[in-house]
């Protein structure tokens, strides 16, 4: 059975890219993409979300992301991935994580939908790439 985040999820595929923006069809960033599916699912955003630049919370070194994530979902890191979990990535080595994912499929070809700049919503491969980016993963125990 997929879970209804991952159906909520694909039905987001083919929205653009945009920064900030978090609007099914019109366009979305990863945390747009995130909050756009919250919101179907549950409701009101947990939180409103300030306005952020590209290189947000890099210079501070701040994990602002990682620390929502503990404020409104559980936090599940090396347990088993499972479909539905919430993977929050380290793009490089050393840096603040902030790419945020859901996992699609966690069987034998995992999959994830983001969004990803130059790309807009899809859904990629979990590959050994990205699955040594995952910084963190989540779920969300609300419903």
């Amino acid at each position: 059975m997929t879970p209804p985040i991952v159906e909520v999820a694909r039905d987001w595929i083919g929205t653009p890219y945009l920064h900030q923006a978090s609007v099914r069809g019109v366009g979305c960033d990863c945390l747009g993409l995130l909050r756009g599916v919250w919101r179907t699912l549950y409701g009101a955003e947990p939180e409103l979300v300030p306005a952020y630049t590209a290189d947000w919370s890099e210079p501070q070194g701040q994990e602002a992301l990682y620390q929502a994530g503990l404020r409104h979902m559980d936090d599940v890191t090396g347990t088993p991935l499972a479909a539905g979990q919430v993977l929050l990535f380290r793009m490089r080595n050393g840096a603040v994580a902030k790419h945020i994912g859901i996992l699609s499929n966690a069987g034998s070809v995992p999959a994830f939908i983001h969004s990803y700049s130059g790309h807009g919503v899809v859904e990629s491969l979990l590959s050994a790439p990205w699955r040594r980016r995952i910084a963190a993963q989540f779920e969300i125990s609300k419903g």
